[in-house]
């Protein structure tokens, strides 16, 4: 498949499984779930707190997206996973601070369990 590229970069966590960190094809980079590791250490940071875990994500996510040619900032579409629904507001705080004009369409989901025990894990679609 000539259009579509893996994207690997040692600035957000590796890989814990059978997937690539994102692929970029067709104009947009589509990345894996990123919870809240630490991508020198690999352990999960925010002991606990939603929002703590929120930062580590969206900068995991930036970091991924930077190394496909993009950005944050050109998100079309967001899924937030959390684990505990109760934690919305705080979540919300921290996306919107890093989305402050024009966010992405958005998806939020109530997981049963996320990996590593993590509170939130956040995938991103953008445009390169």
């Amino acid at each position: 498949m000539g259009d579509r590229t893996v994207i690997a970069t040692p600035r957000a966590p590796a890989a814990i499984g059978p997937y690539s960190q994102a692929i970029r094809a067709g104009g947009f980079v589509f990345t894996a779930g990123q919870i809240a590791l630490d991508p020198v250490t690999g352990a999960l940071v925010g002991g606990g707190d939603a929002a703590r875990e929120t930062e580590q994500v969206l900068a995991n996510l930036e970091a991924v997206l930077e190394a496909a040619g993009t950005r944050l900032a050109r998100a079309v579409r967001c899924d937030v996973f959390l684990a505990d629904l109760g934690d919305f507001a705080r979540v919300n705080e921290v996306y919107a601070r890093r989305f402050p004009h024009e966010p992405p369409a958005r998806v939020t989901t109530g997981a049963a369990a996320l990996p590593k025990g993590a509170k939130v894990e956040i995938a991103v679609i953008a445009v390169v």
